[in-house]
């Protein structure tokens, strides 16, 4: 019996060369049972031409397959499945049984819910993605990438691959970071003070839990990263949210109690204002007079086309009160997964253990396929490319939102991946957002960037780092029309 080459079909959304698409499409029929042994598969040639690709494509898939003994050859006949190839398991699902466990009471803490939104997983398949966070394929360097993972997975690395780190990490990622990273902010630090997260937050969440409990209150930005406000209530600590201006958190507002601050000075996320550096002084002096630990989220620096960024606010700490969280995800890709935390000593030997008792460390691999890539050019090139790109898509957004009279609530001085956008009072923007999404238009409602007592819905965020520049104004034309009055 033979294998019809109609059930043969290339997904778009598919990963690795066509030969490897080849192979993992038989692999799974078979290892499905959708491919029994002994049937016979379509010629290189027939389904060659049903895919569109060229023979020797397949033929080689094929000749990988029968290397693995998931095919044999039969001379002239062509290729069958093999009489040793993998046999599907025989799994029936068990019908579901009557649970007895009240989960409910059981679960002394809940982690569902909260601020943070699920964000469309198919946002690549929407025409205007004016989504935040997310990379351009187009503007990233797959192929030296490739060749920093490949250097990493060589004998010579072995260690960094194997090596179970325990507490400790890369030395090569730990020194960069020292020697490269940190002084572009005007930082300094030491080795000891350095500890590789996954991701910013991540670090967030590793700072909250050492320095915060019920006992301890923390300072937030309103409107402030969702994430962070959600891991705070999780630390059960008390939070006060504190309303931002256009340079950022009024020190002033901070309460005498206040144990934690966070802040993101150089870029306020989400509204992207620049805290002045008079600013920077004047809360450093009141972290100092109420003694309390500042916490600074630098979560897009690189990302300052516009002007040079001012330096970070730990750049001024001279009493070791400011913990640095720097993140590779937003300059890189958000799939990363790696930050970093900058700190005193002391403060970082307990993050470190925390961070060893839940997860040992970051992958190896991934640490030192990041430490090529940054120590030989790479990372530098790739930031130049993609804030030239990021340049480009904001001046054509600048016009397109002027165009059509959309209104601007901060848009940052020195560049960034998105601007802050702001509707008329009587417009709820969750509303909006669901009724583009059909015209194939993706833009993110700014309300749970709030804290609930001052929560706003007529706010939004448009990001511009996933979007082709040609698409911008016709998206921006279909928002604006959905935001005029009916």
């Amino acid at each position: 019996m033979a294998i019809s080459v109609d059930t043969f079909f290339l997904s778009p959304r598919a990963h690795g060369t066509l030969q490897a698409q080849i192979q993992q499409m038989i692999a799974e029929g078979i290892l499905s049972g959708r491919f029994h042994v002994g049937e016979k598969l379509p010629s290189s040639r027939k389904l060659a031409m049903h895919l569109g690709i060229s023979r020797i494509t397949v033929t080689l898939a094929y000749t990988e397959l029968l290397a693995n003994d998931y095919l044999n050859s039969r001379g002239r006949s062509g290729y069958y499945v093999s009489d040793n190839a993998p046999v599907p398991p025989s799994y029936t699902p068990p019908e579901k049984s009557e649970e007895t466990v009240d989960w409910s009471a059981t679960m002394v803490r809940k982690f569902t819910g909260g601020d943070t939104p699920r964000k469309p997983q198919d946002w690549r398949d929407y025409k205007y993605p004016f989504i935040y966070g997310q990379a351009d394929p187009s503007l990233f360097d797959h192929a030296n990438w490739r060749l920093c993972a490949l250097r990493a997975l060589g004998q010579k690395d072995f260690a960094a691959l194997t090596t179970d780190y325990f507490d400790q990490d890369d030395p090569l990622l730990i020194e960069y970071i020292a020697r490269h990273t940190l002084p572009r902010r005007g930082i300094t630090a030491r080795p000891e003070e350095i500890l590789i997260t996954l991701g910013a937050q991540n670090a967030l969440w590793l700072v909250s839990q050492v320095l915060l409990n019920s006992e301890r209150k923390a300072a937030i930005e309103d409107p402030c990263y969702y994430t962070l406000r959600d891991q705070l209530v999780h630390s059960r600590c008390q939070i006060d949210a504190i309303p931002v201006d256009r340079d950022g958190l009024p020190p002033e507002m901070i309460a005498d109690d206040t144990d934690v601050i966070f802040t993101t000075p150089s870029h306020q996320s989400p509204t992207t204002a620049t805290m002045p550096m008079d600013r920077r002084r004047v809360l450093l002096d009141r972290a100092r007079d109420i003694d309390a630990v500042i916490v600074e989220d630098d979560y897009e620096f690189e990302m300052s086309f516009l002007a040079a960024p001012s330096p970070a606010l730990k750049s001024l700490d001279r009493d070791g009160r400011v913990v640095y969280v720097g993140s590779f995800s937003k300059s890189l890709f958000p799939g990363l997964r790696l930050g970093y935390l900058v700190g005193s000593e002391p403060f970082i030997r307990q993050a470190r253990a925390l961070r060893a008792n839940v997860l040992r460390h970051p992958p190896g691999h991934i640490q030192r396929t990041v430490a090529y890539f940054l120590s030989l050019g790479h990372y530098d090139a790739q930031i130049r490319r993609t804030a030239k790109k990021l340049h480009q898509r904001r001046t054509v957004m600048e016009a397109a939102v002027a165009e059509h009279g959309l209104i601007v609530a901060g848009q940052g001085v020195y560049g960034g991946s998105s601007i802050w956008m702001q509707a008329d009072p009587s417009v709820n923007m969750a509303d909006v957002a669901r009724g583009l999404m059909p015209q194939s238009v993706l833009v993110e409602p700014g309300a749970p960037f709030f804290a609930e007592k001052n929560r706003q819905h007529n706010y939004y965020r448009l990001g511009y780092s996933s979007i082709a520049q040609n698409r911008i104004e016709p998206g921006l034309a279909l928002l604006a029309k959905a935001l005029q009055p009916s």
